[in-house]
């Protein structure tokens, strides 16, 4: 019920900044304006989009499974919301407090294929099928090296609890492979040098491989293959209009906060302050807190999706056959490697 009443409120508002953020980036990139007209700098543009969609005719077309095409944008958003139930946002919010939060938000965000096949199948549309035939593909393929990637994570920390994996980037894991940093102030304690990527330098390159496959995840560009519109006009959602577009809408920009988050409290520190304690200057401990801890999880969950923002309008889209071989060539063989590598450590 918490999540109901908080995060939904919450991703609806994200989704209209989030847009718009997007759409004003791509053009800063593109050398253009972006929105302009509908309020000051255009800030109201996806609000009239948003209020334009709402009043559209709910159409379904005269072939489609009218309950498989009907049911398929809840399908897609339900899992992907059901996510955010388990996620620690502060020291004192541990979310549901699921010991095995890990395992959960796996399972949970592999579940909106099943959306998008029956999005796909149920439009009765040869666009639609071919990008549902693509999404099976691409989420079976990376979901490999993202899972294995997170078990990197939870090998390195000992725990499958998201809550636990915070608090050890607050207190620092005594079983993590800690290199050290140079040219930092003798003497600085917490901040950044707790988050895992510091303490392990080893699951840099892990994230490097979970960011990728999150993508994937999220059918994001370069990985947008199963809604290439230059392709299959608009992939799985081609038939969709007014309210059901929204909600598909909906649930890639939540997959791309979900996924963000998950990453940020892995590797990143969660919701731990990046200010160290130097000396007598405790930066760290008056920075850190329930208010603190939300604060710093959703500003760096949100620079996290801001990069995902710019790989899209930075590379072109892969070929399907490309999307493939990263997969089963490169990043589940290396996500292997360094599984292995984790186990060795925690075994020597």
């Amino acid at each position: 019920m918490t999540t109901l009443i908080f995060i939904l409120p919450f991703l609806v508002a994200y989704t209209i900044l989030v847009v718009y953020a997007e759409r004003k980036l791509s053009a800063f990139m593109q050398d253009r304006l972006g929105p302009m007209e509908v309020g000051y700098y255009g800030l109201l543009q996806t609000v009239a989009d948003l209020l334009k969609l709402l009043q559209k005719e709910d159409i379904v077309p005269a072939s489609a499974q009218r309950w498989l095409f009907k049911a398929a944008p809840i399908l897609i958003f339900l899992p992907v919301f059901a996510g955010f139930a388990v996620l620690p946002l502060s020291p004192t919010w541990s979310g549901a407090g699921i010991q095995a939060g890990v395992f959960f938000l796996l399972a949970i965000i592999s579940l909106d294929v099943v959306g998008i096949v029956a999005a796909g199948w149920g439009s009765h549309n040869k666009y639609s099928s071919l990008g549902t035939l693509r999404s099976i593909a691409q989420i079976i393929s990376y979901e490999i090296p993202l899972g294995l990637a997170v078990i990197c994570v939870c090998i390195i920390s000992g725990s499958l609890d998201l809550q636990q994996i915070s608090v050890l980037q607050a207190t620092g894991n005594t079983n993590a492979l800690f290199l050290g940093i140079p040219g930092l102030p003798t003497g600085a304690t917490g901040g950044f040098l707790t988050w895992s990527v510091f303490q392990t330098p080893l699951l840099l390159i892990v994230w490097v491989i979970f960011f990728i496959a999150s993508l994937a995840e999220c059918n994001r560009a370069p990985f947008d293959l199963p809604e290439a519109e230059s392709e299959l006009v608009a992939g799985f959602h081609t038939e969709y209009s007014g309210f059901r577009f929204a909600i598909i809408m909906l649930a890639e920009y939540a997959m791309m906060l979900l996924v963000s988050l998950l990453g940020v409290i892995l590797f990143w520190g969660s919701w731990n302050s990046p200010l160290p304690n130097l000396g007598s200057i405790e930066l760290a401990d008056w920075t850190n807190g329930p208010v603190w801890g939300v604060f710093w999880l959703i500003t760096k969950s949100v620079v996290m999706v801001a990069v995902q923002i710019w790989v899209r309008w930075t590379f072109p889209r892969l070929r399907i056959d490309q999307l493939l071989n990263l997969s089963w060539k490169y990043l589940t063989p290396a996500a292997l490697l360094l599984l292995l590598i984790c186990i060795w450590w925690k075994l020597v």
